[in-house]
């Protein structure tokens, strides 16, 4: 396909053809495109063979993949997808989703809340496990996140698989980054509360605050929240205390 200087990135490829790097990922499974495949689910690609497949095409706003323009994704879709270094990629609802890999900050407070929930869950449900990002958990096909921290009750152990955990878990923990925040907040607290994971956590380190809500009668309500220096206390997990003042420390 010629010497590897002429070979680009999707993300290079996306920018010249003003499509978005989702689509371009698309053209390459359904093979609408010449690539060069290369290890890992790392593709590259020559940027006149494809002017030359995509004669004719009609050009896309670059932002967003569209539920409304595109088929709904599936598991098995994103499994194809191309690893893409410094993201994170989650399927929602059908719709490809990416955001940066996490900060310092972020990953300070991921260990030290994990080990806290670890230490905890340990002792009162000996049984279950404790997971943390990056592994998959998927929701009917079309919806795959990659929670920060996510508890599994003892009693539901049969939706861990060797690959994924397919079903809704007891607790769902995100750590929201910058890029995050409205993802964490509206789209995926839709998808928990509607798939009825029973604890969903929002813990910010840039806002110092935390935030628990738990599913009543089938709708999220906040049941312990703190700030800065607080301790939580969680009314439905007798003995867990959360000192926020160890959580934020640099």
């Amino acid at each position: 396909m010629g010497t590897d200087k002429e070979l680009i990135t999707a993300q290079n490829l996306a920018k010249a053809l003003d499509l978005s790097v989702e689509t371009i990922w698309r053209y390459t499974r359904e093979k609408r495109i010449p690539f060069v495949a290369l290890s890992n689910k790392q593709y590259r690609y020559k940027h006149k063979d494809v002017i030359k497949a995509l004669t004719g095409a009609v050009h896309e706003r670059a932002a967003v993949y569209s539920t409304e323009t595109a088929k709904k994704l599936t598991y098995q879709d994103y499994l194809e997808l191309p690893e893409e270094p410094g993201f994170r990629i989650e399927i929602l609802e059908g719709m490809v989703v990416k955001e940066p890999s996490p900060n310092v900050s972020h990953q300070r407070v991921l260990r030290r809340l994990l080990r806290v929930l670890e230490d905890y869950f340990s002792e009162v449900d000996p049984e279950g496990e404790v997971f943390i990002a990056p592994l998959d958990v998927t929701f009917y096909d079309t919806t795959v996140v990659q929670p920060d921290i996510f508890y599994v009750a003892g009693e539901q152990k049969r939706i861990v698989k060797d690959e994924r955990v397919d079903g809704p878990p007891t607790m769902v923990v995100e750590v929201i980054s910058p890029s995050s925040g409205r993802k964490d907040r509206l789209q995926k607290m839709k998808i928990y509360q509607k798939v009825k994971i029973q604890h969903y956590w929002l813990v910010n380190p840039g806002e110092r605050a935390f935030e628990c809500f738990g599913l009543i009668h089938g709708v999220y309500a906040l049941l312990a929240a703190g700030l800065d220096e607080d301790i939580i206390e969680h009314p439905m997990f007798p003995g867990l205390s959360i000192s926020l003042q160890e959580l934020w420390k640099r």
